[in-house]
């Protein structure tokens, strides 16, 4: 059977699935007890006067290690100069693992991140579920967020691409994983495997970031699977926020070529986000910053360094 996602340059990947998944919503306790982050910071002890902290969000799939080359160009062209940050989300990247993963969880392990290393202010991007984070601590704590950039995700409806990415998951669950071999023979193998099911090049190599040597060459995925498998119904859609408002600077980023903002969604944005702008960056899909990395950081840059208006 073949069904289609679109996220990447080419406009649909087709997938080929060995079987029919289920997903359930997870039920989470009332108290969120928060994760300790693994994190990258770009920074020179030497300046003074900077800029709040910038700190950036990864999305679903995704890791700080993704942002590597636009962290350093932030850090180096932001004026004043901000230190920047970027933070592995809970059950990916270097972050630990946990059965549970709503915007809650993700909110309050950045709430504990700020308090654990004394950041009072920051400047907050965060793309898709990153995205979707950032929204949600913005409007819980506006007080700790001078400004907030949210790329290619909105909190209104949900692209229908997003109710595909499953497909990814079960993928991932059924590779067959080798060993005794160095991890760029391990990344071949395991590319060809995903080959089968995914014609994009660029998503492949995206999803294979994710394979890490564990010892004696052994591999396994770093991001949580059976979890955020489990709580996929939590990652689809933004949380309500009743009447919560964030009324700070906000700049939301599309793709030309994606559907995860759409223009009927900015009433609703502006409801939350009052002083919210909407940009888009043609040519570019849902993963526009390393699509149109020169127009993302462009935009993003004059943002940015622009004085705030309130």
């Amino acid at each position: 059977m073949l069904s289609r996602i679109s996220f990447s340059k080419t406009p649909l990947v087709p997938f080929k699935l060995t079987k029919t998944i289920t997903v359930k919503c997870l039920s989470t306790s009332e108290i969120l007890v928060p994760l300790k982050l693994s994190f990258a910071a770009y920074e020179t002890p030497s300046e003074t006067n900077k800029g709040n902290p910038f700190v950036i969000l990864h999305g679903l799939f995704g890791s700080k290690q993704n942002w590597t080359s636009l962290s350093k160009a932030f850090h180096q062209k932001t004026s004043p100069q901000r230190k920047v940050i970027a933070i592995d989300l809970r059950n990916h990247g270097d972050s630990p693992h946990n059965k549970d993963h709503t915007y809650g969880h993700l909110a309050a392990d950045l709430r504990q991140f700020l308090q654990d290393h004394d950041l009072q202010k920051i400047a907050l991007m965060g793309h898709s579920m990153g995205g979707r984070c950032a929204m949600l601590f913005a409007l819980k704590y506006p007080e700790l967020v001078e400004r907030l950039i949210v790329v290619d995700i909105s909190p209104a409806a949900t692209s229908p691409n997003l109710n595909e990415l499953p497909k990814l998951f079960d993928i991932l669950s059924n590779i067959k994983l080798p060993s005794n071999v160095p991890l760029s023979q391990a990344r071949a193998v395991v590319d060809q495997q995903l080959a089968e099911y995914i014609a994009d090049k660029s998503l492949r190599a995206f999803l294979l970031t994710n394979l890490i040597e564990t010892d004696n060459q052994k591999y396994k995925w770093r991001i949580n699977i059976p979890s955020l498998t489990s709580n996929f119904q939590s990652i689809a859609r933004f949380p309500n926020v009743g009447d919560l408002k964030y009324l700070g600077d906000t700049l939301f980023i599309g793709g030309e070529k994606s559907d995860f903002i759409a223009k009927s969604d900015y009433p609703k944005i502006l409801k939350l986000f009052p002083k919210a702008q909407l940009k888009y960056i043609e040519g570019a899909g849902h993963w526009v910053h390393s699509e149109k990395p020169n127009e993302f950081l462009k935009l993003t840059l004059d943002f940015l360094n622009r004085a705030s208006s309130a």
